[in-house]
């Protein structure tokens, strides 16, 4: 209705409805989402210097099993229900670092045990994560085709 105007009824009916709107507070949610957000990389952060501290890790090496790790105490959190409510407390602040991807594959997970292990649980996990997996490795490849290019013609 970009270029229509609007009839006397539509006019009342856009002021009603922005009488009744429910003001969201946007800068509110910011500060919830900053702050659990970034305590969630604290402590990932604190068991990368826990592996490198007792496992003799590097700061390379240490990656892979500080984000094995927190992917598994979101979905142990997820199981508990612990994670839903901080989701529904922090919202991004909880689903964009690595711990919302574990509770996205969780959770589809436990919503389906009921159509039993196989069809249910397996069959389902990757539903919401399935397409977070594809885009990653697909944009992995081309990335790595792109720098295998650029090395191959001298310009890196």
């Amino acid at each position: 209705m970009a270029g229509k105007k609007k009839t006397a009824e539509q006019e009342q009916y856009g002021q009603l409805q922005k009488k009744h709107e429910l003001r969201r507070p946007v800068f509110k949610n910011c500060i919830k989402a900053f702050w659990v957000g970034g305590t969630i990389c604290l402590i990932g952060q604190a068991f990368t210097y826990f592996y490198i501290y007792f496992f003799n890790f590097t700061e390379q090496t240490a990656s892979n099993p500080t984000v094995a790790t927190m992917v598994f105490l979101s979905m142990l959190l997820t199981g508990f229900g612990v994670y839903d409510h901080l989701g529904q407390y922090a919202g991004a602040g909880s689903a964009v670092p690595v711990t919302g991807f574990g509770n996205a594959v969780i959770s589809a997970a436990i919503e389906h045990r009921t159509e039993g292990w196989v069809l249910g649980v397996g069959g389902n996990m990757f539903k919401l994560a399935g397409s977070v997996i594809l885009f990653g490795v697909f944009s992995a490849f081309v990335v790595a085709l792109i720098k295998t290019l650029l090395i191959m013609w001298g310009v890196i």
